[in-house]
């Protein structure tokens, strides 16, 4: 809902607390003077047309609501060209059907040329006998008025309620100094419209269904109701959202989707998609067929079940690839909006060299979110946790950290004298906490040689089963007849100094699959590991390292 400052600078009254419960807060209730003639100034009469797009909008199941809502913002980009949904005359003559219209809703303000430019574009459609009879169908199916009601109505209430109406009775016009108002709407309109009257006296409706509440919020919207666009949107995040109703929601018309009104509900929506659809290795079919808005909900989310944060590359191409097969299509659509869902920091060194010659993604795009990573995985933990700070109120959130299944590592490589890498894997307190008595946590993969690896953190029993203790090892992935030596230590950062102390060393000859380590790294019980004065936690997180190089 857009503010088009119609209201007058002047008015003090307030009918609702914006913040507040729209459906408990104090409110004016004016319902005995709804039609009522002992407290009314003025007569509203509404010409009812026939609606050449659809017959019905505001029954039946959700689903059946949300099949039709492409027609719904056909409907209403049609409405807002020629004028229908808000034709506002005070006489019977089709002459002044243009002279109160609605202001123009992306500019904010009225725009005098709109309705010449509507008539025009009617007037210079193509000729021919066929397209002849086609626009005088449609112009006489839209303006046959198929019935008339007529109410009795207070300006001040509706002013006070929606700055439509206050425009309406109050742009010095000669309709404005008129005791009798003609607004047209369509037969699909009728019922909301009727419930958002009502509304603007009672402060309540009378429905309580997801598809009226729906169509009450678009009317709410057409006519500037804030305060209905607020009571629908809380009472559709109080009705069972289903994966169906959310996708509605967040496919609104453009206009409902910029109202603060509206914001929790789009909000409960897209949180309802993430928590569904966290778990992505188990709904890989519905996520696919999820359209823009609804995959998008879901990579905004902390909380994904992924390995990595390649996983989530890979679906991002994945669902790329599935809905815009023509690749500049496809390019523009992950350059201007998915990729920035994609938290490139922390994905793999190897998964980034892939992404520079990924031909789906523009190369000066993928050039600079792989330079940015490498910058971000330079930095020092505490800037890393700074940039993540900053950038947790942003929509991509691309430096913070997703719950990853596989802990991110920070690698740096080394060709010579020796193939060499030293890994660096930091675990927070919690994460450590939650090990105990017998968890385990693993890294993402790293290379050495050709070769994957992967530090595991454990919590286990000590050799002679006495006490419990956390342990960290060291695992190839490959499996089978593979045989790789490696020297390898293991190092921990540990107060007062913060420096990394050696804690084990060793060298073992790998095959695929196996795994060596230490079962009691810091050589102290559990307990004395996890407490809140142990030495090894600098500021809340574990700091390890490992060194591994290939033995020749």
């Amino acid at each position: 809902m857009r503010d088009w400052g119609l209201g007058p600078p002047h008015q003090t009254t307030v009918v609702m607390d914006l913040d507040s419960d729209p459906t408990t807060a104090r409110q004016s209730d004016f319902a005995f003077a709804f039609n009522d003639s002992n407290f009314s100034d003025r007569l509203l009469r509404i010409e009812i047309v026939g609606d050449p797009l659809h017959e019905s909008f505001g029954c039946g199941a959700l689903a059946d609501w949300a099949a039709r809502l492409c027609d719904l913002r056909t409907r209403d980009v049609v409405e807002n060209q020629l004028g229908d949904a808000l034709d506002v005359n005070s006489g019977q003559e089709e002459h002044d059907a243009f002279d109160c219209q609605q202001p123009d809703v992306e500019d904010g303000i009225g725009d005098d040329n709109h309705d010449e430019v509507a008539l025009k574009m009617i007037e210079d459609s193509p000729s021919g006998d066929e397209a002849a009879k086609d626009d005088s169908k449609l112009s006489e199916d839209e303006s046959k008025v198929l019935r008339v009601k007529t109410l009795h109505i207070s300006s001040p209430i509706l002013a006070a309620k929606s700055p439509f109406f206050y425009k309406l009775f109050s742009n010095g016009m000669m309709e404005s100094e008129q005791r009798d108002i003609t607004l047209r709407i369509s037969t699909t309109e009728e019922a909301a419209f009727m419930e958002l009257l009502n509304f603007m006296y009672s402060n309540t409706l009378s429905i309580n269904t997801a598809p009226a509440l729906l169509d009450v919020l678009m009317a709410a919207d057409k006519f500037e109701v804030i305060s209905c666009m607020r009571y629908c949107s809380h009472q559709l995040r109080n009705l069972p959202m289903t994966p169906e109703s959310a996708l509605v929601f967040l496919d609104l018309p453009s206009s409902v989707l910029m109202g603060d009104a509206v914001q929790p509900l789009t909000d409960a929506a897209k949180h309802f998609l993430a928590a569904r659809y966290k778990d992505v290795s188990k709904y890989q079919e519905e996520i696919m067929n999820l359209p823009l808005a609804g995959i998008e909900a879901v990579l905004c989310s902390d909380d994904l079940q992924v390995a990595s944060e390649d996983a989530v590359y890979d679906l991002v191409l994945k669902w790329s690839r599935f809905h815009y097969q023509k690749l500049e299509e496809r390019r523009d659509i992950l350059c201007s909006q998915l990729g920035g869902y994609i938290r490139y920091p922390y994905m793999t060194g190897r998964k980034l060299k892939k992404l520079l010659t990924c031909n789906d993604f523009d190369c000066d795009f993928a050039t600079k979110v792989v330079i940015d990573a490498l910058f971000f995985k330079a930095e020092a933990p505490h800037r890393q946790r700074n940039h993540a700070s900053e950038e947790s109120t942003s929509t991509s959130r691309r430096f913070v950290e997703r719950s990853y299944k596989y802990r991110p590592v920070k690698v740096i490589e080394f060709e010579l004298p020796r193939q060499q890498c030293v890994v660096y894997l930091d675990l927070k307190r919690a994460e450590c906490a939650n090990l105990f008595p017998s968890g385990r946590v693993y890294s993402q993969a790293f290379h050495l040689g050709g070769q994957g690896f992967f530090l595991s953190a454990h919590c286990n029993m000590d050799q002679q089963s006495s006490f419990h203790c956390f342990g960290l090892f060291l695992g190839m992935q490959e499996k089978g007849s593979v045989s790789f030596a490696v020297d390898y230590e293991f190092a921990a950062r540990s107060k007062p100094t913060e420096e990394y102390l050696s804690k084990y060393k060793g060298n073992y000859t790998f095959t695929g699959g196996k795994a060596v380590g230490y079962r009691n790294l810091f050589s102290i019980p559990w307990t004395n590991f996890i407490a809140e004065d142990s030495l090894h936690f600098i500021n809340g997180i574990l700091h390890l390292r490992a060194e591994l190089t290939i033995k020749y």
